[in-house]
């Protein structure tokens, strides 16, 4: 499938971080570039940014990295907290050419060092509670008070000339493989992300950007920052208390327009604040990615908020590239459209590159010639030989495309469970289990239950004030699948495993011994 509308090419010499930064620091240079809520009870935020004032910090960093004496295309791993000196170095280093390599302050020491000796990293932005006990000989650490001394002593450098193919980030992704792999983005990443702009957002130099998300998750730098600052709009980030009760009155209290999240902080918004119409101020629509959506999210946020939530699907090696939004109404049981431009095929599982028909599931793909697609996987040769086939770029996912042109969703390759020899896609019986009424969250996965055998179990939080009877839920199911793809134990959860960014952890999902288990 080829979108009708052409993609635009990126200009051969071309920085992610001007790109973002520098239009609206000639144009509205006081414009509110980056708010830093840390107190929602706050009459004022901790840190207000323009344009001005962040293209003068980036471009301080990026002098100051200079006179440190690295070298253009230098790996400069960041290990910072949540505060928005995470956010400055980022774009400061790849102002400078240089090659960020964002990480979580959660990582272990030995997690660290895996990134450290992988990725060749030459230097390393460390806060203060979060330094290792020894760095490998000629790793040069930038501290918290010295990356303040680049800024304070207003040592501005150029815009770094670097060309659209140049590196420009690289992170790091846990992907299918037991050891997480780096993924290299190009400068033209950045203007990869065009299409999203009215695919996904429906963003314009007005909007208030809200990301539910820390300054590390690249989910936040990408759509939290990078593309609202490269639309001249403003970019609110919360880094205080994580209370799912919280967020309709931070939304409210800083004029947030549009606000992104995954789909269980959405769900929890509506356990824990059971928010009304007028709690949300100014908001006109929520974004929706990084995790499989709970049956009925869509339609009980509209009711109880008003506003809508638009879905995308991506991966850390393109971002997003399928996506309702304000010009793509959502269509039940489908995730969107391919985004304008966009080039996307279904293909099919056994090989070849013949694009399979309308309503036939295969692998989701995208063209290769994608302005935000990686550049590759940092010395993986093999695993980046095995996502390509010819011109076509394979992530993982399943999917199909109905005659209007949707895109159905139908799990990853790497998820599907094998149930007396056929593939069963845990979203499909997760869909089914969902519809029960006392049934508030589920995940399946197939788990081992002796050396040789595995079955398919569901993981269920039971819906608020209910005790589910396991038996009646197992009926339910029986009605509604085949014999295969029915669970064979259903486990009652508190919570589901989830990652600090809330994606589901599906290989955390093990079976207990105890009673609350179930079986058919």
């Amino acid at each position: 499938m080829i979108s009708s509308i052409a993609q635009e090419t990126p200009p051969r010499r071309f920085n992610m971080a001007a790109y973002c930064i520098a239009p609206a620091a000639a144009t509205r240079p006081n414009a509110q570039a980056l708010v830093v809520v840390h107190d929602p009870a706050a009459t004022a935020p901790a840190e207000v940014w323009t344009f001005a004032q962040l293209e003068e910090a980036v471009l301080c960093i990026a002098s100051g990295l200079k006179a440190a004496g690295l070298a253009p295309g230098a790996r400069i791993l960041i290990r910072l907290e949540n505060t928005s000196t995470y956010a400055l170095v980022f774009f400061g280093a790849i102002a400078g050419g240089f090659v960020p390599v964002p990480t979580s302050p959660q990582l272990t020491e030995p997690e660290v060092r895996f990134v450290l000796d992988t990725a060749g990293v030459e230097a390393i932005a460390v806060g203060e509670s979060l330094g290792l006990k020894t760095l490998p000989g000629g790793v040069r650490a930038f501290a918290d008070d010295e990356i303040a001394g680049m800024i304070a002593r207003g040592t501005r450098a150029p815009w770094a000339d670097t060309a659209a193919d140049d590196a420009a980030f690289l992170v790091y992704t846990s992907g299918t493989t037991a050891r997480p792999k780096g993924v290299l983005h190009a400068q033209r990443s950045a203007f990869g992300r065009r299409p999203m702009y009215q695919g996904w957002y429906g963003i314009g130099p007005n909007d208030r950007m809200l990301s539910a998300g820390a300054f590390n998750w690249t989910y936040t730098l990408g759509t939290g920052l990078t593309d609202p600052w490269a639309n001249g709009a403003t970019a609110i980030i919360y880094t205080g208390e994580k209370d799912p009760a919280l967020w309709p009155r931070i939304i409210a209290q800083n004029d947030a327009t549009i606000f992104g999240a995954t789909p269980g902080l959405y769900r929890q918004i509506l356990k824990y604040a059971q928010p009304a119409r007028a709690d949300f101020g100014r908001l006109r629509h929520g974004l929706v990615a990084g995790e499989t959506s709970p049956p009925g999210l869509f339609e009980e946020w509209t009711a109880e908020t008003g506003t809508e939530l638009y879905e995308a699907l991506g991966m850390s090696e393109i971002s997003t590239y399928v996506s309702s939004s304000p010009s793509v109404p959502r269509k039940a049981g489908t995730v969107g459209k391919p985004q304008p431009g966009r080039r996307i095929a279904i293909l099919p599982l056994e090989g070849g590159t013949e694009p399979l028909g309308l309503g036939k599931e295969g692998l989701l793909a995208v063209h290769r010639s994608d302005p935000g697609l990686m550049l590759g996987y940092w010395n993986r040769p093999q695993e980046e030989a095995q996502v390509y086939r010819d011109e076509w770029f394979i992530g993982g996912d399943l999917a199909a495309i109905d005659e209007d042109g949707y895109v159905i969703h139908c799990g990853r390759t790497n998820d599907l469970m094998n149930a007396l020899g056929y593939r069963v896609s845990p979203k499909e019986v997760e869909a089914v289990l969902g519809e029960h009424p006392h049934v508030g969250e589920v995940a399946c996965a197939e788990v081992p239950v002796r050396d040789d055998v595995s079955v398919i179990a569901a993981f269920i939080v039971p819906a608020e004030g209910v005790k589910p009877d396991t038996a009646h839920i197992q009926r339910f199911a029986a009605e509604r699948l085949a014999p295969y793809k029915r669970p064979r134990e259903i486990v009652l959860v508190d919570t589901l495993p989830r990652t600090p960014n809330g994606k589901l952890m599906r290989s955390a999902l093990t079976l207990p011994s105890g009673p609350q288990t179930a079986k058919t």
